[in-house]
């Protein structure tokens, strides 16, 4: 089975956070495929940069999880088109980042491990999502 991992999930599971413990067993199953969208890492280091990491901290954590992900998905033409139409057909605003990301997923024939609101509202029929618990705020 193929998942890609929404930049929400990578940082859930970074932090220890609700959800990590889900995102942990797919790293340490074996017949799991792990990809993550190209734009996961600027998105996933802008966040880690808001909490105080440095430059060289964040690279380093990119070296590190990228050896636990079997591809890292560029955005070409086929993912940019299908980014349009799933957010065409998602009833709420999606934004631009997500909606390449749920597009890489979908061409890829993954499922889409998240805890993000915006992904929530994709139609299922667009996507298979597996949801991970929200973000305690506590």
């Amino acid at each position: 089975m193929r998942y890609l991992l929404d930049t929400s999930a990578l940082l859930a599971h970074f932090r220890q956070e609700a959800g990590w413990d889900i995102v942990q067993a797919l790293f340490e199953t074996d017949d799991a495929e792990l990809i993550i969208a190209s734009v996961s890492l600027t998105e996933f280091g802008r966040r880690l940069r808001e909490l105080g990491a440095t430059e060289i901290e964040i690279e380093e954590v990119f070296v590190a999880y990228q050896l636990l992900f079997s591809d890292v998905v560029s955005i070409d033409t086929l993912v940019a088109k299908t980014a349009f139409v799933i957010g065409c057909r998602t009833p709420q605003r999606l934004p631009l980042i997500d909606a390449l990301i749920a597009a890489v997923a979908q061409t890829r024939t993954a499922i889409l491990v998240h805890r993000d609101d915006h992904m929530r509202a994709i139609p299922p029929e667009l996507l298979g999502q597996q949801e991970l618990p929200p973000h305690s705020h506590g």
